[in-house]
């Protein structure tokens, strides 16, 4: 939920809670908590319904030449008022038509288009991927979703607490090592520095646990990290080749990867970005994701996120097989309320308004990928920038702006978290 997993420190507030770098609070979020202030919520918070608004849910506008300028120009919109250089959307449902178009600049000192063939970083959408790996496991009988993690991996704090299945529903207590200063500091300095699983941890784990497991909600990349060691424990095998070979691969994802390092395919956008050591914007392409690893390092594309959006909703691949069993996915959708108004979080993926998937912020990059199960529509957003407008991730602003329009009773929206 951006507000943002990739948000570094800065703020957190940008990111949502699911993927952005934030000027060091939340590295490689996405979702939607300030990183100023940890995002929280009690554990025994029901679910928050949809505002339906005047629409009937999952009515879904048929995507008329009217309705195709009305997008444009919301789209026009935003990027003049949140200065994105460039931006793709790809809207498909059927029987409505679809909607794909490119706007702005890939590169401002070139001035080479955006175009929706670009690759492009995601940021936290990767944790849909992290934990898709992690439920097959589970079905596979190899981990539990109420095991302690000590149970894995040695050195966690309260390990014999915190479950798998905290880990994964943003409920640990653990402190998020992308707020760390000194992570902060290590990453700016030297942006295409590698980091190991380990060093991150390392940030998070000198920091006393925040709250008992289970009694909040607080998006939180640590977690992502350890249930990426999970996977590679249990499955024997490196967490990217594991994503290849059992998620990507079989949902014909082949232009989405998980980098071993900074390399880039081509063609891509540059990313633009402020969360830096001097907060002056720079190009941050080439920086290591490695900083981000199971939480926010995978590279894709819009045709590759279209396929994905509902695959991770239903947890069936586009073959029709299934992904992880229809058990598994059951409560992989149990989505308990946050303290984003409308929002709700289950494992490693979120509901917005009825919108089920992830959003995604690197510095430089953001996305949004969602599917609204009762239109069978899929949204998807690709832009080159992470720098906030009046506090809000531009891919919110994209995802609002556009679903008021063509779902105006499911307006996709990510606001300030509420205080309690």
């Amino acid at each position: 939920m951006t507000r943002s997993a990739g948000r570094l420190r800065r703020g957190a507030v940008a990111a949502t809670t699911v993927g952005i770098l934030a000027v060091p609070g939340t590295a490689g979020v996405a979702f939607g908590a300030p990183a100023s202030a940890p995002a929280t919520v009690d554990a025994a918070d029901p679910p928050s319904p949809s505002d339906s608004g005047s629409a009937s849910p999952g009515q879904f506008q048929q995507l008329t030449p009217s309705v195709e300028k009305e997008i444009d120009a919301a789209v026009h919109k935003v990027m003049r008022e949140a200065h994105v250089p460039g931006v793709t959307v790809g809207l498909w449902t059927p029987g409505k038509g679809q909607y794909v178009r490119s706007f702005g600049v890939a590169d401002k000192g070139n001035g080479q288009k955006m175009a929706p063939g670009l690759y492009m970083r995601i940021g936290s959408e990767t944790k849909t991927f992290t934990v898709t790996a992690l439920l097959q496991l589970v079905d596979q009988h190899k981990v539990g979703l109420d095991d302690p993690i000590g149970q894995y991996i040695d050195g966690v704090p309260g390990g014999d607490r915190i479950t798998v299945r905290q880990l994964a529903e943003m409920r640990s207590g653990l402190f998020n090592y992308s707020e760390d200063p000194g992570f902060f500091k290590a990453l700016t300095s030297d942006p295409q520095r590698p980091f190991t699983p380990r060093q991150l941890l390392a940030y998070s784990f000198k920091h006393p646990v925040m709250f008992a497991p289970g009694e909040k909600f607080y998006y939180c990349n640590t977690n992502l990290i350890l249930l990426g060691l999970v996977v590679e424990k249990e499955s024997g095998q490196p967490l990217g080749k594991y994503i290849r070979d059992h998620v990507l691969t079989p949902a014909g994802m082949h232009h989405t990867l998980f980098p071993t390092d900074n390399k880039f395919p081509k063609p891509h956008a540059q990313g633009y970005t402020n969360q830096t050591a001097t907060g002056k914007t720079e190009v941050s392409t080439d920086w290591d994701p490695s900083w981000a690893w199971a939480a926010g390092a995978m590279i894709s594309t819009l045709n590759d996120l279209r396929t994905w959006a509902p695959t991770v909703a239903t947890g069936t691949f586009p073959n029709g097989a299934a992904m992880i069993s229809p058990a598994t996915q059951k409560q992989r959708l149990l989505t308990p309320r946050t303290t984003i108004p409308g929002a709700g979080y289950g494992l490693g993926i979120f509901d917005i308004q009825g919108w089920i998937g992830h959003n995604g912020s690197l510095p430089g990059y953001e996305s949004l990928t969602i599917y609204l199960p009762s239109a069978k529509a899929t949204l998807v957003v690709l832009l080159n920038t992470d720098i906030t407008h009046k506090g809000t991730e531009p891919s919110t602003l994209f995802g609002k702006a556009i679903t008021r329009i063509v779902t105006p009773a499911n307006v996709f929206d990510i606001p300030q978290p509420t205080t309690r």
